[in-house]
């Protein structure tokens, strides 16, 4: 038998453990049993769950049933992340852009916020135009922060109507036209 196939018959072989373990957690953290949900989610995203690993991560971060630890939320966030794992890309950006477990790293906020604002989530979005209408971690363009503004919009991020009416009063018609119709052709790709 190939490696290859015997991980795979492995990995369907384990799927229901980790997934129960995963469960547990969810289950322990729901009922405020951090340290069982810590031991059930470490289970889990040690045996590669992204759910269990972006849930891990949030323990470290706040602390629940473990000593506050900024490096192992990094470190579990980044792994959930490089599985697709979406709010995990948004958190992965948040700590690059804020510094928390790393030092701050505008390049790397960017990359994993265009990350999750391709999959849709807002917050990614919003925060990819503003990065872009200051030029933090990416040349400012007004026409791209207003794209993503109004993808934010319309994925009803609750700031982004504000910041398209800031960022429409600093853009010439062009631009303007040019975003719009950037983002009409997006639509249309939906």
């Amino acid at each position: 038998m190939h490696r290859r196939a015997h991980l795979l018959l492995c990995a369907a072989l384990l799927c229901p453990a980790v997934h129960a373990d995963y469960e547990d957690g969810v289950a322990a953290a729901q009922a405020g049993d951090y340290a069982t949900a810590l031991r059930e989610f470490t289970a889990a995203a040690e045996a590669g769950l992204d759910l269990a690993q972006y849930n891990l991560a949030i323990l470290y971060f706040t602390g629940q049933g473990v000593t506050q630890d900024h490096a192992q939320a990094l470190r579990w966030t980044l792994a959930a992340a490089e599985q697709g794992h979406v709010n995990a890309q948004f958190n992965l950006g948040v700590l690059h852009y804020t510094g928390s477990g790393t030092p701050v790293d505008l390049q790397q906020a960017f990359v994993w916020y265009e990350r999750a604002a391709q999959a849709q989530h807002a917050g990614a979005q919003y925060n990819l135009a503003t990065m872009y209408e200051k030029g933090e971690g990416v040349a400012q363009d007004l026409v791209r922060a207003h794209f993503w503004a109004s993808a934010a919009q319309y994925n009803e991020f609750a700031d982004a109507s504000a910041l398209l009416e800031r960022l429409s009063a600093a853009m010439s018609p062009e631009q303007l036209s040019a975003a719009r119709q950037a983002f009409a052709q997006w639509m249309l790709a939906l």
